[in-house]
């Protein structure tokens, strides 16, 4: 008799392990550490605790599962569970997602983090359900500046310069209004280009300035702190609707507390990065004024910032300084 009760518990607890739904996400970061993958796998861990070990996420990252272009039309029909990209994949899909891309739209990382964590970031969020993506949480990117091999210190410094920028139109409207030549190519491209003058400069955070090893390249890294777009962890609306509501709660919550857990992270991270770059030769230009930039800033706001319902999310940001 406890023979058979004992045989019957494994099998019920057999039962339970298969019903166990692990969810799959992609990143493209290289490193397992880096603070968006350990988020994630952050949020695996209060998922699996709190749901009783129904649900848990592994992590793909360093590209296993394909660009960010190809990792987001896997989730959009639900052949892939989630995904973190960066916002400006989302630009051409999800209109709203163009706002907290806009340059100079935050006046810094705390102004970033406060807009982000309310009732804007929501809206935002939910600006990509229509394309199958259901937004979870923003993760932090840092902030933008120039790096090359002279100090940029105002808006004349950039004319005529080859600056890379990522695969996407709002970039190289961004950089083409500060008179520069905006190229667009991709991240593992831009190391070679810059050590052989195809590009004069380039422009991204300062963990990517240290991981990519373009510090081994050009020495100056100058505080233009253009944009603070953040990055987007989404999950598949074709998955996520299937769910029931309080597992669809239980994934927004748990979602939103890894927040937290990046941010620390992203924050070392900078620190760690800004360390090695400075202790490699590299000059940390702060004296930039960022108001000739701003200055001519506007025609790339009125090219993408065209409907009522955009202008209206805009001077929300910049009223909740």
């Amino acid at each position: 008799m406890i023979k058979n009760t004992l045989i019957a518990l494994a099998a019920a607890a057999g039962c339970l392990a298969v019903q166990a739904r692990e969810f799959r996400s992609a990143d493209v970061h290289n490193s397992d550490d880096y603070p968006t993958v350990a988020a994630v796998k952050h949020m695996s861990q209060l998922l699996e605790q709190r749901s009783g070990g129904k649900y848990r996420i592994k992590v793909f990252n360093k590209s296993a599962l394909g660009s960010e272009k190809e990792t987001l039309d896997q989730v959009k029909i639900g052949a892939l569970e989630m995904n973190r990209v960066n916002i400006s994949a989302l630009n051409s899909m999800c209109p709203k997602t163009l706002v907290p891309t806009m340059p100079f739209l935050f006046d810094s990382i705390a102004h970033m983090r406060k807009t982000l964590d309310g009732p804007v970031g929501d809206e935002i969020l939910k600006g990509c359900e229509h394309e199958g993506l259901v937004g979870l949480a923003f993760y932090d990117s840092g902030a933008r500046s120039i790096y090359a091999k002279k100090p940029v210190r105002t808006v004349a410094d950039t004319k005529g310069m080859k600056i890379r920028v990522q695969q996407s139109d709002l970039w190289v409207a961004l950089v083409g209004a500060m008179g520069a030549n905006a190229t667009p190519m991709p991240a593992g491209e831009v190391y070679t280009a810059l050590k052989t003058g195809l590009i004069d400069a380039a422009e991204n955070n300062i963990p990517s300035y240290e991981g990519f090893k373009h510090y081994e390249a050009v020495k100056f890294y100058s505080h233009t702190e253009h944009s603070m777009a953040p990055e987007v962890l989404v999950i598949s609306k074709v998955i996520f609707d299937k769910m029931s509501k309080a597992d669809q709660d239980l994934f927004r919550q748990t979602a939103k507390d890894s927040v937290a857990f990046q941010r620390q992270k992203w924050d070392e991270q900078e620190a760690k990065a800004l360390d090695i770059v400075v202790k490699a030769g590299s000059t940390i230009v702060k004296d930039v004024d960022k108001a000739s930039f701003k200055a001519v800033m506007q025609p790339v706001y009125d090219k993408f910032i065209t409907t009522p319902d955009l202008k209206r999310l805009v001077k929300a940001v910049q009223d909740g300084k």
